[in-house]
């Protein structure tokens, strides 16, 4: 970690909340909130999330496994996540929310007529505003927390760090 944390604090609400009350305070809602009133499917919501970590290389986000009424994806899914263009395991929606968060990430003014052609095949407007907002939360904030080393001090409400609980 580069950010010198008063002992007995926890990183995140230390660096989040106390050094940058207001910013941290309304990121965090914002971070949250990605979670909370999402209505992508759960296997595109975690196919984008989970490219987004690994590109990230963010401990935290590549050990978290989204949970929805007692669903998570099936193990595997992270490595079929990373092998996006060639997995079996992945319907068009599902590929494309991979693919759309990788060049989101890496090669945003690549999106060209064809990608967005097959992106409106699959998505409704809505849908791809949502995953826009998501897959921005989870770059901006994943990035963040691993260029400062907070990511393996992270901790969302509910769940412990990754040195903890590997399975939430």
């Amino acid at each position: 970690m580069i950010i010198d944390v008063p002992q007995g604090k926890d990183p995140i609400a230390y660096v989040w909340g106390e050094m940058v009350p207001g910013i941290g305070a309304a990121a965090s809602r914002f971070s949250l909130s990605v979670y909370a009133d999402t209505t992508l499917g759960l296997r595109e919501f975690e196919a984008a999330r989970l490219r987004i970590a690994q590109l990230n290389g963010c401990v935290f986000c590549l050990d978290w496994r989204t949970e929805r009424d007692g669903q998570k994806v099936e193990e595997g899914f992270a490595d079929a996540v990373a092998e996006w263009r060639s997995t079996t395991a992945f319907d068009e929606r599902t590929r494309l929310a991979a693919e759309y968060a990788e060049r989101y990430a890496t090669d945003h003014h690549g999106l060209d007529e064809e990608f967005w052609a097959r992106m409106t095949a699959c998505y409704s407007q809505v849908e791809i505003v949502e995953l826009s907002m998501c897959i921005g939360s989870w770059w901006a904030f994943g990035r963040l927390n691993r260029v400062l080393g907070l990511d393996t001090a992270c901790v969302l409400p509910g769940g412990p760090s990754p040195a903890g609980e590997h399975s939430r």
